[in-house]
């Protein structure tokens, strides 16, 4: 059985100390299947998406980072980015397209496109972001904000032609750019005003059996999102199934 480790977790007051105790409690399981990345530590489960030989090669490929500490951040999402593949993946039976806001590098569509082979599902895939990040705007940097990230996330998607990366803030580029009928929806956007507004654009626009994951809905620091969406569900009669990897999923 295999297990998954890493020492990526956000949030201790002793870093090396909670790593020793997680390292303590995961000796302790014989049968392994131990998980530990990305602020969460579960122990005994199948992990059956580290056999998937085509996402792990996606992944994998997709993943690579110079740095080492920005390798183990970029594996350590690897249930996260497991769940979106599940979900793209049953996308491909229905009508519409794929939408994701906001993409940042690219990465995890990337890891779709591959594992999907996505140049012969008929579908296009569209891609949101700014891009870049200046003092006072909503959403939080990260590192490879700036003038040349918009180009080389539409060099990476080169060849597929059905990807479409479109520079602009969410939720006002879909007035602009945006299919008509979703059959998956990524939102990742870091900004409560932003998810709510492209909520109310793109969500009836999911066709039905169509999967919508929130990236950000049940981490603690992104709070506010979560607070701003239970409300815009609710009244459409839907809820919010928070998934322990801090993501929320909702069946259309």
């Amino acid at each position: 059985m295999k297990n998954f480790l890493t020492s990526m977790f956000y949030g201790p007051i002793n870093h090396t100390e909670f790593m020793d105790g997680l390292e303590l409690a995961g000796n302790q399981v014989k049968s392994g299947g131990v998980f530990r990345a990305d602020n969460l530590f579960t122990l005994g489960k199948s992990l059956g998406f580290l056999e998937d030989e085509a996402f792990m090669a996606a992944f994998q490929e997709n993943s690579k980072h110079s740095d080492p500490r920005q390798q183990e951040m970029n594996q350590s999402i690897i249930w996260r980015t497991h769940v979106l593949s599940w979900a793209a993946a049953g996308g491909l039976n229905l009508e519409g397209d794929f939408v994701e806001c906001a993409c940042y590098k690219g990465t995890s569509a990337k890891i779709l496109c591959e594992y999907l082979d996505f140049n012969k599902t008929g579908k296009h895939y569209y891609l949101y972001d700014l891009f870049q990040h200046e003092q006072g705007m909503d959403h939080h940097a990260m590192p490879d904000h700036g003038s040349s990230l918009y180009d080389y996330v539409r060099q990476r998607f080169v060849e597929y032609p059905n990807v479409h990366v479109i520079k602009g803030a969410v939720p006002d580029i879909l007035q602009t750019v945006a299919p008509e009928k979703i059959a998956f929806m990524h939102l990742d956007i870091n900004s409560a005003a932003a998810e709510i507004g492209a909520l109310e654009m793109l969500f009836d626009r999911i066709v039905p059996g169509g999967i919508l994951i929130l990236d950000d809905y049940g981490w603690i620091g992104y709070k506010e999102q979560k607070e701003a969406e239970d409300p815009f569900f609710a009244e459409r009669g839907y809820h919010v199934l928070e998934l322990p990897t801090g993501q929320g999923m909702v069946i259309k």
